[in-house]
């Protein structure tokens, strides 16, 4: 729980000198505040980045019923833990921005492919 979250622990990198400590929550100085999420891995493209999709409901009015919405959250992955794969289920959270386009950073890996 050195992060503020209950989340374990990952091992030490294998190459300090190389490694980025600038982006890890673990062993660097990112701070992580506000909002953690979960949710599946939809496209690992990016190089130390993955796009997180998390499916919600939100209720319409007008027809009295649920509709299924998405958001897609681009999310930075530290290099201490594993390689994450498409359909993977991962817990995220909020950082200061990392770049144009990614305030988040991986913390745990929930589950596999389901």
């Amino acid at each position: 729980m050195a992060i503020g979250l209950d989340v374990p622990m990952p091992p030490e990198p294998q190459n300090p000198e190389a490694y980025d400590y600038e982006k890890c929550p673990f062993y660097g100085q990112l701070p992580v505040r506000g909002q953690t999420r979960s949710g599946t891995v939809v496209s690992t493209d990016m190089a130390k980045t993955v796009i997180v999709e998390q499916e919600y409901d939100v209720f319409v009015p007008k027809y009295d019923r649920y509709m299924k919405r998405r958001s897609r959250i681009p999310a930075h992955v530290p290099g201490v833990l594993d390689e994450l794969d498409e359909g993977d289920e991962v817990k995220i959270a909020e950082t200061r921005p990392l770049s144009k386009t990614k305030s988040h950073v991986v913390v745990e890996k929930l589950g596999g492919d389901a």
